[in-house]
């Protein structure tokens, strides 16, 4: 029977630690407690003394030698691969983080998202200065301008959509009508009717509700077109054949809603005051004639002005958005999908955001 694991400590030659006996769980005693009293340096691990060494003695021999920056000799080729396979094992577990609590992860959440909406931000921002960029090197050389590109995006865009658009505009102007009849008849006021549809229409309902229709039509599709394209590399092989992406596909889906969601804003506008004015002619008694004579007198031009001036930024922002989010498609199908959403909501509410910097700002150079 072999003697238990022991070890002598020689401080000549920069220090040597002598192993004999058995180096294994049964016999290895108190050896770690001795180990960790050692004092001065030690520069060898001489093991050519052991009778036996398995995986337990083997990780105290690895990591004593691992502390000191020590050398292990002295074993055959067996314990050496043993040893070998302990060393290789030795590397920091990752500890599962502590759960949070339900406060701490709900700021979590919102500084994550915070974090990631300044980054899109920052995204779509490079994105808009890369797309000026490419509409002024076509400025520049007129002949690389795609024609049929962009007039085929006008028909998506804008023919395809007057459907849509017209039956959402009459019914919306249906409604503002029959809701503002109900709250004017409590002051003996529904001829004021009127002045809201007409006001509200071509001011506010009209271009906006036309911008949200284009961006969950037009800028999903974007997405959709161009994170497709994206996935299957042909955006990757249109550059390795000299195509710009930004001249051949992104250029002409943008100029095509700045050009389209005018028209687009004032046919809805006046699709909508066609259904108020259907409404008041049938529930209030007030004929056609009457309600265009009353939209002349009470509907300031600027009104229009404020629409034209709107519908080409927002044109552009949706473009863009779903331009970018389709160009930012990688990794998998699912990515189009999710990318789509994306392009939705963040051309929708940078609508909304901008136009109620609009409606600031026009009140104050006075177009109120």
């Amino acid at each position: 029977m072999s003697a238990p694991a022991d070890f002598q400590h020689d401080a000549a030659d920069g220090g040597t630690l002598r192993f004999s006996g058995n180096l294994s769980l049964r016999a290895i005693g108190d050896l770690a407690d001795r180990l960790g009293s050692v004092e001065g340096p030690v520069r060898t691990l001489d093991m050519q003394g052991i009778d036996r060494l398995d995986t337990v003695g083997a990780w105290l021999v690895h990591r004593f030698a691992r502390d000191h920056d020590a050398r292990v000799v002295g074993l055959d080729s067996n314990q050496q691969l043993l040893f070998d396979h302990v060393a290789q094992a030795d590397h920091p577990i990752a500890t599962p983080a502590r759960p949070l609590g339900p406060f701490a992860q709900l700021l979590a959440e919102i500084g994550e998202a915070v974090v990631q909406a300044f980054q899109t931000l920052y995204g779509l921002l490079g994105f808009m200065g890369a797309t000026a960029v490419a509409a002024g090197r076509v400025i520049a050389n007129p002949r690389r301008f795609r024609y049929h590109a962009t007039v085929h995006r006008f028909e998506v865009v804008g023919v395809s959509a007057l459907g849509i658009i017209g039956l959402m505009s009459f019914l919306i102007g249906i409604v503002i009508a029959q809701q503002g009849a109900v709250q004017l008849r409590q002051f003996g006021a529904e001829v004021f009717t009127i002045n809201l549809v007409g006001r509200i229409t071509l001011r506010e309902l009209g271009i906006l509700m036309t911008a949200i229709m284009v961006a969950g039509r037009s800028g999903s599709a974007f997405a959709a077109q161009l994170g497709t394209m994206k996935l299957t590399e042909e955006i990757d092989a249109m550059r390795t054949i000299g195509v710009s992406p930004m001249e051949a596909l992104v250029l002409p889906r943008v100029l095509s809603a700045v050009l389209m969601l005018p028209l687009l804003g004032f046919y809805a506008s006046l699709i909508g005051m066609i259904g108020g004015g259907l409404l008041c002619w049938i529930a209030l008694d007030i004929p056609p004639i009457t309600f265009v004579q009353r939209i002349r007198e009470v509907v300031p031009i600027t009104d229009l002005y404020v629409g034209l001036v709107k519908a080409p930024v927002f044109g552009a922002i949706i473009a863009m958005a779903g331009c970018y989010q389709g160009m930012q498609v990688e990794g998998d199908a699912e990515q189009v999908g999710t990318r789509t959403t994306t392009a939705v909501v963040q051309a929708i509410f940078l609508v909304i955001v901008l136009d109620a910097f609009f409606a600031v700002f026009f009140t104050e150079v006075g177009w109120n």
